[in-house]
């Protein structure tokens, strides 16, 4: 009876939760202090304010359902951050589709539109985990559904425009978000956001790779990415006494072999996503006569060798399981390592996932993404780096897009903003993002940043993605 009466209780919290979480009770005044304003939403609870000049800085858990269709049947509680500028201000919805993260900072379209910012932690990052973890419900839908909530709940806080945005799994969010709630956001800003539609055909990452940056640079990584296989023997032994020193395992993805060639596979990858063209002076020039110990720390530097260790995969294993039932996963050849040095190839994401949760991939869901963007998207912005593999299989326009645009900025890696961009292109891009904010017809005309840089808020750290896939 007891267990009864707690249940109906908390059913009834939830509803009227669910019910009421766009808009304060018509019985309170509404609150000045944006903190009380803030709490006053149901469902919001504050873990911490941090002070930052010119802003107030907010760090929340709020309410959501595990299941957004079926509410009733459980909730978590997930971390969001607010920066606030001035309820006057635009808002820009950011999500980088891992962690939040909890340390004051502004994303590029923040500083361009001078606004407020909300951060989310996407659903079963830790702690934004619902326990136990009913796996099913990690979905793109699920998540957009999050952002839907959120939005509506701080709609009323925030009235003026909202934008969203995100980088390369954040930016995959961001565009998810629009597709099943368009009538949300007033602009959509998206960073190197990889498009899988297909997932086992994925001949666009062998062409970039033919391509990209010069013959020379190319050479000299695909020599160091193949001394480490050729030299597998002594560098898996380094390998194992390096793992044994820092604890690490190799349960997950099965054995250290595996968890070592994964690392080494990655190496060409990692490089183009995070260096830029000019760090090839960095990769040794001649591999074959390279010392152990040089190929081991190129190696090691851009990919990480701990990486594929249980205590590597363990905090990516929603993404890895989302890469593995929706998402997709690139699967690249290498046609500059003979085969008998290659045992495992590029792993699927089950590989990098405890075999007790299980998996099944959807294709209709990034076709589904990919046909709506090409017919529906409505002022959203794609911008991606020409180095950056991810690029090799974008986002598309159709006739159907309206103020909607793909920009690329040259010669730039997996960290492509709308600074890095073409002088004209960047005009371009900021104008249309102050327009999406409703800010002054004046400033749009000026298409210039609204906020100064500041160099500790707007730090421009590259989306890393685990082992460098989406």
């Amino acid at each position: 009876m007891r267990k009864a009466l707690r249940w109906l209780l908390a059913l009834t919290v939830l509803i009227g939760t669910l019910s009421t979480a766009g808009a304060a009770t018509a019985a309170e005044p509404e609150a000045t202090d944006i903190k009380d304003r803030l709490l006053s939403v149901p469902g919001m609870s504050l873990v911490q304010e941090k002070p930052y000049p010119g802003y107030r800085f907010f760090v929340l858990n709020y309410t959501q359902p595990v299941d957004h269709r079926h509410p009733a049947k459980g909730t978590f509680q997930q971390r969001i951050t607010v920066l606030h500028k001035d309820v006057s201000r635009p808002t820009v919805f950011y999500t980088s589709g891992y962690n939040v993260s909890t340390t004051p900072g502004r994303r590029e379209p923040t500083q361009i539109v001078d606004g407020n910012q909300v951060s989310m932690e996407y659903r079963f990052f830790t702690p934004s985990r619902p326990d136990p973890a009913d796996w099913s419900k990690l979905d793109i839908w699920q998540a957009a559904s999050d952002q839907h909530r959120i939005f509506e709940a701080l709609k009323t806080v925030y009235p003026k425009n909202w934008i969203s945005t995100g980088g390369s799994k954040g930016g995959m969010t961001a565009t998810y978000y629009e597709r099943f709630y368009p009538r949300d956001m007033d602009g959509v800003v998206a960073y190197v956001a990889p498009n899988d539609v297909v997932n086992h055909e994925d001949s666009a990452y062998d062409r970039f790779f033919a391509t990209v940056g010069t013959k020379e640079c190319r050479d000299r990584l695909n020599a160091v990415q193949r001394e480490a296989l050729v030299r597998r023997e002594p560098l898996e032994k380094k390998y194992a006494e390096y793992a044994a020193a820092e604890g690490l395992t190799f349960d997950t993805v099965g054995g250290l072999d595996r968890a070592y060639e994964a690392v080494v596979l990655d190496y060409v990858w990692g490089f183009w996503q995070y260096s830029r063209l000019s760090d090839c002076d960095s990769v040794p020039a001649d591999a074959p006569n390279a010392t152990d110990d040089e190929i081991w720390n190129s190696v090691d530097t851009i990919s990480g060798f701990s990486f594929y260790a249980d205590q590597g995969l363990s905090p990516y294993t929603p993404y890895y399981y989302q890469a593995g039932t929706q998402l997709g996963a690139p699967t690249i050849h290498f046609p500059h390592i003979e085969k008998k040095y290659i045992r495992y190839g590029y792993q699927p994401p089950r590989n990098f996932v405890p075999r007790d949760i299980p998996m099944k991939f959807q294709p209709w869901a990034m076709r589904d993404i990919d046909t709506w963007v090409r017919h529906n998207a409505r002022r959203m912005l794609f911008v991606y780096g020409q180095n950056d593999p991810w690029g090799a299989e974008p986002f598309h326009l159709g006739k159907g897009a309206k103020d909607s645009y793909v920009l690329t900025a040259p010669g730039m890696n997996h960290g492509a903003n709308v600074a890095g961009l073409v002088a004209d292109d960047k005009a371009l891009a900021t104008a249309r993002i102050l327009d999406w904010a409703g800010v002054a017809p004046a400033a749009v005309d000026r298409a210039k940043p609204l906020a100064k840089f500041d160099a500790k808020l707007d730090v421009r750290d590259i989306e890393r993605e685990p082992t460098l896939r989406p």
